[in-house]
């Protein structure tokens, strides 16, 4: 079986990230397609709660239908005495310890690509996962298909001012789900 690795911080999981795991998975040779939310971000960037993160992925996840997953693989890997943060060479390596036989592909936009030299081990990364380079706005490579213009950073903006307009970026349930827990600022 073939799996791609769909990893992000998912902090919140928006329409975008949806987009692109049903774009993978339609077009892609894979079988599944696994969320995997990052447990600390390696540049120590904010994030909301890990089991929020993974619970926003879960309702994002079961719109897509069986083929897609959420994987709580990071989580097991912070627990290691030598875990800082989340690299992906080590969540691949975990990955293909703990099922063995699976495929892996690695999802990634475009406009990551130019960062590459930050990563730890990236060869290795390309070799234990070959990526599926998918288009993000103003940065060439990846699919012919670009992906919305959606980040993040922009819809948590949006979630800590209330703007109404965030509701054409998140999912309802996800939305939902961060009103009836005060995340970012909205429904509090």
């Amino acid at each position: 079986m073939t799996v791609a690795i769909f990893g992000g911080s998912f902090n919140p999981v928006h329409a975008a990230h949806q987009l692109v795991a049903l774009y993978v998975l339609e077009t892609q040779d894979v079988d599944e397609l696994w969320f995997v939310p990052t447990y600390a971000h390696p540049f120590a960037k904010p994030l909301a709660g890990y089991d929020h993160r993974v619970a926003m992925s879960e309702l994002a996840a079961a719109a897509l239908g069986p083929r897609v997953r959420v994987s709580r693989a990071e989580q097991e890997l912070a627990k290691r005495p030598d875990f800082v943060s989340s690299r992906t060479i080590d969540l691949l390596e975990y990955i293909a310890e703990t099922h063995p036989g699976e495929k892996l592909r690695f999802v990634i936009g475009s406009d990551v690509l130019r960062e590459t030299d930050k990563w730890h081990r990236w060869d290795a990364v390309a070799e234990a996962a070959p990526p599926i380079v998918i288009a993000r706005p103003g940065f060439p490579g990846g699919h012919a298909v670009e992906m919305p213009d959606i980040s993040a950073t922009h819809v948590r903006e949006m979630l800590s001012q209330r703007d109404a307009g965030v509701s054409a970026l998140v999912p309802r349930p996800v939305l939902g789900y961060i009103a009836a827990h005060g995340l970012y600022g909205y429904g509090t």
